[in-house]
């Protein structure tokens, strides 16, 4: 059995959206009841700790003993994960998992590819770390999905534009609208303007 150890919830935005859950327990589904009857309510303050200001955040790594973090910055290219992976990934004691699809080229899809070292804040770091994935999950609908919100607009013969996801991808998405609803979509590249 692991002995109970902090853990932090260091993302502003999961702060407040957990208040609402809080708020709501008569949607719980019946997995969240189960748990909640056990004691194992994940949003519960016993477990939890939030850390809604940047100077609490940043004294997180200053913790002896083990803890975990949960830091949300998609692909790691922004925002309070950035700030624990540069004072952590070197040490040979610090797990990342990275949860959800990582992007190429993003410092999240470098760390799960394996890169022995990353710049983080212009710092050239060892990566020291263990990396770990969760595949799975991912608040982007897919392509079927995609396909389904398109079909709602398609009487209108919309301008479509797909500004999001990787080349391989949009061109798939791009190639199915065009089959599935005769519509020609376009892909904007970055920097890209586009007049609407």
């Amino acid at each position: 059995m692991v002995e109970p150890f902090p853990v932090f919830l260091d993302s502003p935005m999961a702060i407040e959206a957990s208040k609402y859950f809080m708020k709501h327990p008569d949607l719980f589904d019946e997995e969240m009841v189960n748990w909640q009857s056990k004691g194992l309510f994940p949003l519960n303050s016993a477990w939890f700790r939030n850390t809604p200001s940047a100077k609490e955040s940043q004294a997180l790594d200053k913790i002896k003993g083990p803890s975990l973090i949960i830091a949300g910055a998609g692909m790691c290219n922004a925002g309070r994960i950035l700030h624990h992976l540069h004072e952590n990934i070197s040490q040979e004691n610090t797990h990342v998992i990275i949860v959800g699809f990582q992007g190429e080229g993003s410092l999240g899809r470098r760390l799960v590819d394996g890169a022995k070292t990353v710049s983080i804040r212009g710092d050239k770091l060892e990566v020291r770390a263990k990396v770990h994935t969760l595949n799975g999950f991912s608040a982007h609908a897919g392509q079927t999905d995609l396909l389904k919100w398109i079909s709602v607009e398609v009487p209108f013969k919309p301008r479509i534009l797909l500004t999001h996801g990787e080349d391989k991808a949009r061109n798939g998405l791009s190639s199915a609208i065009r089959e599935k609803f005769g519509l020609v979509s376009e892909l904007a590249m970055l920097g890209e303007v586009v007049e609407l």
